[in-house]
């Protein structure tokens, strides 16, 4: 995204091509600009996830329970930006699934890391947060039924839908593995 400018419909940016983007949902959308990272903008912004989540628990140090809470909030707060921006980005694009929407990937992992938020023997549990994002990825990249079909519901909701549905499965995969990698 190159330059900004005010239509007065309030604050758009230009994307490299010269078209006019709309800023809060692009950098919702690409997760403040990881999915435009390359090679692989889902696995950035998957990174990304898990290392905003990494960070949140090195700094805050918080307890189970408050930390599930403060991740079913950020999942909650995803989803609710991350449809609209996903929709708004797509449609800006042109592109039905563009591959620098990664707000999906953040979804996805919130879902992933749950079990890690919810059942790590210490505060900062790597093993189980690197757990979560490689189960998270596999998920994503394979698809497995129902996975695919949520890609079928229409726009942003269909982008972020079917990583929510392969974090649950990373995360259900994570479940019986946290004994051992907590």
């Amino acid at each position: 995204m190159a330059g900004g400018m005010n239509d007065g419909g309030g604050f758009r940016l230009l994307d490299l091509s010269g078209r006019r983007v709309t800023a809060w949902a692009w950098t919702v959308a690409t997760f403040l600009g990881a999915g435009f990272l390359h090679p692989g903008p889902g696995t950035w912004g998957s990174v990304a996830a898990t290392l905003v989540y990494a960070a949140a628990v090195a700094l805050l140090h918080p307890a189970p329970m408050p930390l599930l809470l403060g991740t079913l909030a950020a999942l909650l707060v995803v989803v609710v930006l991350g449809v609209p921006a996903a929709t708004i980005a797509a449609r800006e694009s042109g592109r039905e699934d563009p591959g620098f929407v990664v707000i999906d990937e953040v979804a996805g992992m919130a879902i992933a890391l749950l079990p890690t938020a919810a059942f790590s023997h210490s505060a900062f549990a790597w093993k189980p947060m690197l757990g979560a994002l490689i189960l998270f990825r596999i998920f994503d990249v394979w698809k497995p039924f129902p996975v695919h079909l949520l890609e079928k519901l229409p726009e942003g909701w269909g982008i972020v839908f079917d990583d929510l549905a392969a974090g649950l499965y990373a995360g259900i995969c994570l479940l019986p593995l946290m004994r051992w990698i907590s």
